[in-house]
């Protein structure tokens, strides 16, 4: 941006609606894609949030999956112990020894209903889970279609005005260097907050080329003078000048004035 002081106020000006004319070419060009690029970041985020939720859900199955083979083993070794209690009990010096590794033949056939039971508890989350999973590998497949598809129209729309976005935007890094730095800032927040990106404009038929309310003839004077930076009282738009009427070529006019007589003539009738 440029910090040359002996720039004038009518340099500043003109370097400044340079830069609003290449903004406002820009701001064409990217009008005709309409809503998809947002369309399409709102597919990708939508994309990523049903992917960490797959997996989250995957992982919730591992885990399912490895505390059944926790409780598999467990029965496993419950019913290796029952068979070595078994085999024990064919070898007691008394009813007591016998007694005692009865209850241990019971603990460990509870331990083994117990396995059965949360395995089969878990085997049902497993089948929720795994409903859950499809349901959003369906979405996700989807929602997958759907960006292809804008993401294609977006690069289609793209092509066709690449080169005219890229020579604006080569031709707007040069304009930016020509601006005064501290207009350039106000420029940029008068064209985030404008609606139209209009930040500066032009007196139209004494009116503001941004807001339309009237602008003085005082004012338009002073405006077309170009000794200091004037705003627009109800926008705060920059004027950078006063937009030339284009007078009526001269058979126009003669046409009129022929017309005139003809058409008092008629009323006079």
């Amino acid at each position: 941006m440029a910090t040359v002081t002996e720039t004038t106020i009518a340099q500043k000006l003109e370097a400044l609606l340079k830069l609003q004319t290449i903004d406002t070419n820009l701001d064409s060009i990217r009008k005709v894609r309409g809503d998809l690029p947002e369309e399409v970041r709102d597919l990708e985020d939508e994309i990523m949030g049903l992917e960490t939720r797959l997996a989250k859900f995957q992982q919730d199955v591992a885990d399912f999956e490895e505390q059944i083979s926790n409780y598999r083993i467990a029965k496993k070794n419950s019913d290796n112990l029952i068979i070595k209690y078994k085999e024990q009990q064919m070898n007691v010096r008394n009813n007591r020894e016998f007694d005692a590794i009865s209850k241990e033949i019971e603990l460990q056939g509870i331990e083994m209903e117990i396995a059965d039971k949360r395995i089969k508890e878990i085997d049902f989350k497993v089948l929720n889970k795994n409903d859950e999973i499809a349901s959003v590998e369906s979405n996700l497949f989807e929602r997958k279609k759907d960006l292809e598809i804008k993401q294609n129209e977006l690069q289609v729309i793209i092509a066709e005005s690449e080169e005219d976005e890229q020579k604006s935007l080569k031709d707007r890094e040069k304009a930016v260097k020509t601006v005064d730095e501290r207009l350039f800032k106000s420029y940029t927040k008068l064209r985030d907050n404008a609606r139209n990106g209009l930040a500066v404009v032009l007196v139209k038929r004494g009116a503001c080329g941004g807001c339309f309310s009237s602008v003085p003839p005082q004012r338009q004077t002073d405006i077309k003078d170009k000794k200091k930076i004037l705003v627009c009282e109800h926008c705060g738009r920059v004027f950078a000048g006063v937009e030339d009427v284009i007078p009526a070529p001269e058979k126009e006019k003669k046409s009129r004035a022929k017309a005139a007589p003809k058409a008092e003539a008629a009323a006079a009738e």
